[in-house]
């Protein structure tokens, strides 16, 4: 589209991933589509930046852009220097897997979407869960239409939405749900390897994951055959605890007292 709201695009998977590409001609249709991602695989980046090192720009095509940077790098040069305007919505994904759980906390893909609602732009992020060779068009047109949601309605403060698909056609997943985000770990997730000469490795990765049982968390709706919509704050701040240890922790360490 040459006209309408302003969409940014990036992902953790790089410039060339189908996922992004299906995503952003999906948008197309919604909006004035900027790509502006990683140029290669940056993914469980988290919400890392680069500040050891200058970033490098570079401009494939018409609103087409890549950077040797991480996805909250992409998101910050786009909005800073790249677009000349601010974005109406940053759209990141569709990652090939989900991301769910405790595995937001090391997402890319989610990742670009916090700075996104950082920076005060509506955001979310879109993950099919998949193996690949995937097929991102159920999730990509689930996408587009929430994007024409979102851009029409907004989002509440400092809130980004963590969007899971599962795999199939639209006519396969069961509905929508809205879910609170569980927890999940993974048993075995540490390999041991040995190089040529011997000398000990590890190997981060894999591992077989154990999900919380909630019947209302993004793994359980993702398992039932549900898009999940998981809403998350940029306030981490824990309030129970907080008034917990202020009323019963604040007067063994008021100021000066001798604690010896």
């Amino acid at each position: 589209m040459t006209d309408g709201p302003l969409i940014l695009v990036t992902n953790d998977d790089g410039i060339f991933a189908p996922g992004l590409q299906a995503l952003a001609e999906e948008l197309d249709r919604v909006g004035r589509v900027v790509v502006v991602a990683p140029d290669r695989d940056k993914s469980a980046a988290s919400h890392s930046l680069t500040m050891q090192r200058p970033l490098r720009v570079k401009k494939l095509s018409v609103g087409r852009y890549s950077t040797d940077g991480t996805p909250t790098d992409c998101v910050i040069l786009a909005v800073g220097k790249i677009l000349g305007e601010t974005p109406k919505l940053v759209v990141s994904g569709i990652n090939p897997g989900p991301n769910l759980c405790d595995d937001v906390s090391y997402s890319g893909t989610v990742s670009a979407a916090i700075e996104g609602t950082m920076l005060g732009i509506p955001s979310f992020a879109v993950s099919l869960a998949c193996e690949e060779p995937c097929d991102y068009g159920s999730a990509a047109r689930f996408a587009g239409q929430l994007a024409g949601m979102i851009l029409g309605q907004g989002l509440p403060p400092d809130t980004l939405l963590n969007v899971n698909v599962p795999e199939g056609s639209i006519a396969e997943i069961a509905g929508i749900k809205f879910t609170r985000q569980g927890r999940r770990k993974y048993e075995g997730a540490i390999m041991e390897t040995r190089d040529p000469w011997g000398r000990e490795h590890f190997w981060i990765g894999g591992g077989i994951p154990v999900w919380d049982k909630g019947e209302d968390t993004d793994a359980q709706a993702v398992k039932d055959g549900y898009i999940s919509i998981t809403p998350l704050h940029l306030d981490r701040t824990n309030y129970g605890a907080l008034d917990y240890l202020s009323k019963g922790w604040a007067d063994p360490f008021r100021a000066g007292e001798d604690q010896s």
